[in-house]
């Protein structure tokens, strides 16, 4: 096997050479290390430096670099565990060359967390992580991190996986990006709260390829029935550009109020916050203190996200524009006209064209019509 070094913010590691002619160049190496999810680790260093836990499990590493990263740059003391021989030889290699007093393990996620306990867990695989969220959820002092990058049955691109999986039902529109997100956090609050657990989102995002979600556990029978009352669905009319939220866990039949069409449910999903706007602040003040490749566009996510209505779904505005036969405004414009009457109104963190506004359609449509031109 050949290596090459790489880096990470001020972390060092080996990596298996990796064919460049490849269409997915990670896949082509023994051992899996995708540089695109940088940013999701300059995230997860950043978080983890301020919430401090007393200790972290990277239980999926590959080529470890997320929990060397945790241990290297926020002194954190850190597990790493992966099942594959070869990931664990190389795990180990990279935990020499950095001299960091890192345990490696090597063994099945779920068997290591059905036996052990972590302050927080960091659940990464390739594709799903549903297998994963229970022992996960088990396995977790407080923290409980996870990525999936299986966005297809997220977002309703494979329904039939999406229900297998996730055990909700999803729609492949222009708002799925919102949707995967709230999506898998339902389904971790279904593993979580049958366990007398609830859950607090603390910073969850989508991007390109994956979503990651990051929660802190609260204990006891109330939390958990707090949490099981956030969950819902969104109501999408078939028939026009209506949608809103519903919360329950089983959706009733409804017409749309605009058009008289059906209203088709997506969900199950949690409809709560999906982050804690004062963790973002200290996030954000926090980033020029470390040496982030990604550090630039992790503080426009962090100031996007921590403006973002609570809100389940969004309204593309060229969508609509086109919809309405308008020649679409800056959106900035439209936000602002939106905002100025008293509703909530903001850009999406997935989408440079997605706005989160609590406005009714006739709202939204005359800020489009008044801003023309």
């Amino acid at each position: 096997m050949e290596f090459i070094e790489a880096k990470e913010g001020n972390t060092r590691f080996f990596i298996p050479l990796q064919d460049p002619s490849h269409p997915f160049p990670p896949a082509s190496a023994t051992v899996f290390y995708n540089p695109k999810m940088e940013l999701s680790r300059d995230a997860t260093v950043v978080l983890v430096s301020l919430l401090s836990p007393t200790e972290y499990l990277d239980a999926m590493a590959a080529s470890g670099i997320r929990g060397l990263r945790v241990a290297s740059e926020c002194g954190v003391p850190v597990t790493i565990n992966d099942r594959d021989r070869e990931a664990v030889a190389l795990i180990r290699r990279n935990t020499e060359s950095l001299g960091l007093p890192i345990e490696v393990v090597h063994s099945d996620t779920n068997v290591l967390l059905s036996g052990r306990c972590f302050d927080a867990v960091d659940l990464d695989p390739f594709g799903s992580p549903a297998p994963f969220i229970d022992s996960g959820t088990r396995g977790s002092g407080r923290y409980l991190f996870v990525t999936a990058t299986d966005t297809a049955p997220l977002c309703g691109a494979h329904k039939k996986a999406g229900v297998r999986r996730y055990f909700a039902q999803a729609m492949n529109n222009e708002y799925h990006a919102e949707t995967a997100l709230r999506i898998l956090l339902g389904f971790v609050v279904r593993e979580a709260v049958k366990y007398d657990r609830g859950i607090e989102p603390l910073f969850c995002f989508s991007r390109e390829h994956y979503v990651r979600v990051q929660v802190r556990f609260q204990r006891g029978a109330g939390a958990a029935d707090r949490t099981v009352s956030r969950m819902g669905y969104i109501l999408q009319c078939m028939s026009c550009p209506f949608r809103s939220e519903e919360e329950g866990l089983l959706p009733e039949p409804q017409l749309c109020p605009s058009c008289g069409g059906k209203l088709l449910p997506i969900g199950p999903l949690w409809t709560g916050a999906l982050q804690d706007k004062e963790l973002l602040e200290r996030i954000e003040a926090s980033i020029p203190e470390f040496r982030l490749g990604k550090a630039t566009q992790l503080l426009q996510l962090v100031r996007i996200c921590r403006d973002e209505p609570d809100i389940s779904y969004h309204y593309d505005y060229h969508v609509l524009s086109k919809q309405f036969r308008i020649s679409p405004p800056p959106i900035g414009e439209v936000i602002q006209s939106i905002s100025s009457q008293g509703y909530a109104a903001a850009r999406a963190h997935y989408s440079g064209t997605a706005m989160k506004t609590d406005a009714p359609l006739e709202v939204i449509r005359e800020a489009l019509i008044a801003k023309r031109g």
